[in-house]
Parts: C-alpha cells; structure tokens; sequence
C-alpha cells in the first residue's frame, strides 16, 4: 500500500514563488532557454535568495513540526523548470533546511496539471495563468503579488479572506456591480437566512478548520480571519452561511468599504487572499497578498 497524503493538508507552491528567481528570468527572457539553463547550472550550489512565499512557507512546515502525525502540512513543489535547471532549486530548498520533498519539474509546461495528482488544497504561484487554471479544476489558488513576506514576529499562522469571490461565490457581488450599494443590501437582507454558494477558498477554509478542530482553541497555531467590505445589514447573510457549512471562522471584519490594509495590519496577517485588484494593490506593501483572480471583478 503506497503513502497517502489523504489527512494531511497539502500546499503546492512555484519555484518562483517560494525563491527569488528574478535574475535567472531576466536572463531566459532576454537571452533565451539555452542561456538560462547554462546560467542555471553554473550557478546550482549557489543558494537562490529567498522569494514572498518563503516565509509562510517555513510557518506552515514549522506547524507540521508541531503537529508531528498524518494532520500536518506537506508542502509540494511544482516548477516550469526541468529536473536539470531545478537542481538550483532543490540544492536551496537544502539550503535553507526545508522539509520539501515533493516536486514536479515540467520542462517548461504548466505543473498546475499535477495539483490533483497530490491532493492539494492550495496553489500559490506567481504565474497568473497557472493559477486561472487550477482555479478553474476547482482547486484554491492565487497570484502572489505582494512585495512583503509573512509575519515573523509569531509562530502563529494567520490566514486573512475576502469573501464575495473568495470564501462565497460572486452572487452577491454582481448584484452589486450591476445594481448599485442599495441594491446589494436589500437583496442581503431579504436572503440573510439563505446560504450563500462556496467560492474557490471554501474547501480550503474547511481543511484549516479541520486542523484547529483537532487542537485545543487556546494554543491553535492556525488562525483565520474574514476580511470583507461588507457591513450591516448585509453581515447577516456571511455569519449564517458560516454556520450552515459548519466552519469556524476566528476574526470577523465588516468594514463597509474602509481600506482594509490597517486592519489586515493589525490582525498581523501572514497573508491575504482577495479577488479585486485594487484591494491587492493596496495591502502589498504591507502583507504577504494572494490576489484570486475569480468572479465578476476579474472578468474582462
């Protein structure tokens, strides 16, 4: 009987994400394949610099640590690069005393094709078209656009959520695009006792809850919060869906369109998932930022 990931929760994450392969990509953009393979072997026992990604991702393998049995977090990783120019990549994973075993080098192809093969509830990338795709197979994904890695200051991992779009389906929110602010909060009110639809992060949220379910709520490692634009009386219908899927959410934020960076600040997020752009643009500076490139706000 072969190794099984079923109980673990499984994140895949890009070379380019998890390191800072800026320079090696500068040299394929302008030069070519052949050069940058040359440029990649030449340089395979010199440590990569760390990338956004690394930080969260040393969070999540540090909980794996602590949680020491088959509910732990695996980390994968899945590269465009071949076997031949990710042995920088695999040599720096070493580096840095990572525990990433895992990997799909695909040779310039897109690896996202391998995220159901490993059972991955999370894909984070820094190639918006991989992430379309496995947003599209039904697997959360996002676009790391921030220039700010996670929270060192703790050993808690703090996830933050948008909702329309990310955690919900974009239901709600095409009411508002379409109808204005008044519309979408009478439509809220008259659905409040009606569940809204999962979005691409609702399996994601769900397996994060799983683990804190298995570990005492005073000294869980995992944190979660919702961040959203939403305020009363359109709170209503999110803490009601929340509670007919059954998932405990930690931190609840209803700003009513208040900038969200501060807050995200405040809560000390290690990183942010949202689906509008400007909401991205705004908190990258400042926190580790995922931007889900789903729904009404990202249709052309």
């Amino acid at each position: 009987m072969g190794i099984s990931l079923d109980h673990k929760l499984v994140v895949a994450i890009s070379s380019r994400a998890l390191f800072d392969l800026s320079a090696s990509h500068r040299v394929y953009e302008e030069e070519g394949l052949a050069a940058y393979s040359a440029y990649q072997v030449a340089r395979e026992d010199e440590p990569l610099d760390q990338g956004e990604a690394f930080p969260l991702v040393e969070k999540m393998l540090r909980i794996d640590e602590q949680l020491g049995d088959e509910r732990g977090v695996e980390v994968v990783l899945l590269s465009r690069n071949s076997a031949d120019t990710g042995l920088r990549v695999f040599n720096s994973i070493q580096h840095y005393g990572l525990n990433i075993s895992r990997a799909a080098f695909c040779g310039g192809e897109s690896p996202w094709r391998y995220i159901h093969a490993f059972g991955c509830q999370l894909f984070l990338s820094s190639e918006a078209e991989d992430v379309r795709s496995a947003l599209d197979s039904g697997i959360a994904a996002a676009t790391l656009v921030s220039n700010k890695g996670a929270n060192r200051g703790s050993e808690q991992l703090r996830f933050a959520f948008d909702g329309d779009a990310v955690l919900f389906s974009d239901e709600a929110e095409r009411v508002f695009k379409r109808d204005g602010l008044e519309a979408f909060a009478a439509s809220e009110q008259a659905a409040a006792k009606t569940p809204l639809s999962g979005g691409p992060f609702k399996s994601f949220l769900g397996a994060l809850h799983e683990i804190q379910q298995a570990l005492p709520a005073e000294d869980a490692p995992i944190r979660t919060a919702l961040v959203t634009a939403r305020s009363a009386p359109a709170h209503e219908r999110v803490i009601r869906t929340l509670r007919a899927w059954n998932i405990r959410i930690d931190e609840s934020i209803f700003l009513g369109g208040l900038d969200k960076t501060d807050f995200l600040r405040a809560y000390q997020a290690d990183v942010f998932f949202d689906d509008q752009p400007a909401h991205c643009a705004s908190a990258r500076e400042h926190i580790a930022t995922g931007h889900v490139p789903h729904g009404v706000a990202n249709e052309a």
